[in-house]
Order: structure tokens, then sequence, then C-alpha cells
């Protein structure tokens, strides 16, 4: 049973987890869904420029036939009006209809603007896989550091449980005092606090990335990359262009689709040229079963025709003027959030690279200082095992230790942070993706 359930457990690297999570996200699976959508909506917009053929027929039982007057002048009876009715009974038709648009620079542009959306939202779902990708990428290196955290306190148990073996025996010859036992039990029994709680920490954070996933809750995984990897292929260096970021792409698409918008709507004062035609077949015919007989009186009448219409727009209330200028400000917007977006990227970065300095200096010295701070506890332990030093100093620096290997934690997280976040603003978070 062990072998079976060891079996089950999953090993993930960090990009294996981003993979499937941008492949199973519900926001990029929507994202590629819209895609879809607006590519599908090309179709319909090429539509308008396409001929449109239909076949049309009809029959119709004229129950009371029209009532026309005509002069009594036709008939011999001058200075009279005769009533005539005129017309068949039944009336049968089938014709072949077809409408093709000659010219309308509304249509055009439109498909450019459909196209434009269509690239949007190509652009869309590449900025999901982005986001979702630093979401999990930071759960990832949270999930990395609360590992290392654990194995730090699985250290510090397994000394301070050594520490209180050595006092008990001092304690029962009479060579130790029951308050520094009582000390020791104290600090392990926090110490067991710290184990559970980080336990707790850990299998939620693990629950998180396997909902992220869409992997069942009851899987079995485990982070195979460690908390050192370093992310970065490259030291980032100073970045002031950011026209090729997925944001940015998206914003200037934006922007042209707002300057296509207001070209469709100015179109609407151009005229439009359209070519309509249809071919037919007429029965008229006094009784309805003559339809079915192969005589001389079921005679059917050919009629064609073919229209060229011209339309052009004069006065519509002032509505396209409107819509006009409700465009120009929309470009108008998009433009200073455009710019807005390139001063914060620019500042934004500056700061990531600012901490990513800073942090990697951080976890420079507080790995040292921790290293330093176990040698201290060593020497202080073996020192107190030949009765050279007091619990008090002993105890002190167990308290320095904690407190180093904390301060190496959260530098080491920090310093993750700070590699995600250059990453999500240069695009090198793309090479997790692919």
């Amino acid at each position: 049973m062990l072998i079976a359930q060891e079996s089950k457990t999953t090993g993930l690297s960090l990009q294996e987890c981003v993979q499937m999570a941008v492949k199973k996200n519900i926001n990029v699976k929507t994202a590629r869904i819209d895609d879809q959508k607006n590519r599908i909506k090309m179709g319909e917009a090429l539509a308008a420029l396409l001929p449109k053929v239909n076949f049309n027929s009809s029959l119709t039982d004229n129950i009371l036939l029209p009532t026309t007057v005509l002069p009594g002048e036709f008939l011999g009876k001058p200075g009279t009006t005769i009533p005539v009715q005129m017309g068949s009974q039944y009336s049968a038709s089938a014709s072949v209809s077809i409408n093709q648009v000659l010219y309308n620079q509304t249509a055009l542009t439109a498909v450019k603007l459909l196209k434009k959306y269509t690239d949007a939202s190509g652009l869309a779902v590449e900025k999901s896989s982005e986001d979702i990708a630093f979401e999990v990428a930071k759960l990832y290196a949270l999930g990395q550091t609360t590992a290392e955290q654990r194995k730090l306190i699985d250290k510090n148990i397994a000394n301070t449980e050594r520490l209180r073996d050595i006092t008990k025996i001092t304690v029962d010859n009479g060579l130790g005092k029951q308050v520094d036992l009582d000390r020791v039990n104290v600090n392990l029994e926090n110490l067991y606090t710290q184990q559970n709680n980080t336990q707790s920490a850990q299998e939620q954070q693990l629950n998180m990335i396997k909902y992220m996933l869409d992997m069942p809750l009851d899987q079995n995984i485990v982070l195979t990359d460690t908390a050192g990897m370093q992310l970065l292929k490259n030291e980032p260096v100073l970045q002031t262009d950011f026209s090729n970021h997925v944001t940015i792409r998206l914003l200037e698409s934006q922007k042209d689709i707002s300057i296509l918008n207001k070209k469709v709507i100015n179109n609407g004062y151009l005229p439009t040229l359209s070519l309509s035609g249809q071919a037919a077949y007429q029965g008229l015919q006094e009784k309805f079963g003559t339809y079915f007989k192969s005589s001389s009186d079921n005679k059917w009448y050919p009629y064609a025709n073919f229209t060229v219409t011209l339309a052009v727009p004069i006065f519509d209330g002032f509505e396209k003027r409107s819509k006009a200028r409700q465009a120009n400000l929309e470009i108008q917007k998009t433009q200073v959030t455009l710019e807005s977006t390139k001063e914060s990227f620019s500042m934004n970065y500056k700061n990531a690279l600012n901490n990513y300095t800073n942090n990697k200096n951080t976890v420079r010295r507080q790995k040292q200082n921790l290293e330093l701070a176990e040698k201290v506890y060593q020497e202080t332990t073996l020192r107190y095992k030949e009765g050279l030093a007091a619990m008090s100093s002993l105890l002190q620096d167990e308290m320095s230790l904690s407190s180093a290997q904390g301060g190496y934690l959260t530098a080491l997280y920090n310093f993750k942070e700070a590699e995600l976040k250059i990453m999500s603003l240069n695009g090198e978070i793309r090479n997790l993706i692919n």
C-alpha cells in the first residue's frame, strides 16, 4: 500500500506547473474562446462584401379578385365608368435573386476593424497566459520557501531533542537544573507548533497549486525545483523600451481599433453602390389543378430585371457627427492610458531592478549570517555539553539562530519575487510558458 501511494506522487518543476496552468486555467480558456469567436466573426464581416443569392417561391389564392375601374370609352360606353375584376384566382411564382455590393467603404473598413479585434483577442490570450504564469510562479516560489522553512524547523527539532536528552541526563544525575530542562521543553513545544503550522501552510499552498493546475486535490505532488534555482538566464540590465510587452501591444491595438472605429463612422458619409437582380417564372391559373397538368393551359411566363442602386447620405440628424466626437475622445483616452502605462513600466522596472539587486545581496548576507549563527549555536551546544556554557547562553544563541533562519527565508522569497517581477516586465516570463 505504501508503494502504491508513493507511485501516485507527481513531481512538478516550475515550468511544468506554469505550462499546465496556462493550458487549463479558466481565464486563459475563456480568452481563447473569445479569440475563436472573433476569428469566426471575420467571416461574418466578409459576408457583407460577397454576393447574396436566394431562391423564392410563392403561391397566392385570390379568393376575391381585385377590382379596377375602366373608362366607358374603352367599351363603347362613353361618359361612364365600368368596374372590372382583373387577374386570375391562382398566382404562382419561382424566382432566383442576387444582391452584390459594388462599393461600400464602411463594409471594407469594418473588415479591417474586425481584423484588429482578432489581433487584440490573440494578445488577450497571451496576456492572460503571462498573468497566470506570474501568479503560479509566485505561488511555486512560496511553496519552495515553505519547504525550505520546514527543513530548517525539522533540523532545529532534531537539535533541540538531543539537547533535551542531554539536559534530562544532567538533571537526573543531579548536575543540572530542572528549570533548564523546562526551558528546553518549552522551546521544543514551540518548534513542534511551528512544524505543524508550516506543514499546514505547505499543504494549503500545494492545494492552491493543484487548483490552479486543475488537478485532483487528493493527488500528491512534490515541487522538484530547489529554492536556490536561478530564474533569470542573464543578469538584468536597465531597460527603457517596453514596446514589445504584451500589455503595451494590447493598448496599441486598442488605439488602432479606436482609430478604425472612427473611420467606419466617417465612411458613413460616403455613397454606396449595389447591384441586385432576379429571374423568375410566374404561372396564372383559374383552377388550382391546372398546375399539375402538362397541357397548353399550364403556362408559365418568364420575367427578369436588374437594379443598380446608388445611395447618397444627405442628413442623419447629426448622429454620425456625435459618434465621431465620441470616437475622438476614445482615441485620446487610449493614448493617455498608453503613455501612462509606458511611464509606469519604466518606473516599475527601475524599482524591480533595485529590489533585485538589494534582495540578491540580502540573500547572500543572510545566508552567511545563518551559517555563522549555526556555527555559534553548535559551538555553544558543545560547550554546554562539556559544562562550560550556561543554558541562558545556549537559549540566546538558539534565538539568534531562529532569527537568522527567518531573515534568510524572507530574503529568499523576496529575491524570487523580484526575479519574477523583472521577468513579467521584460517578457522573460514567456520562457516559462514555451
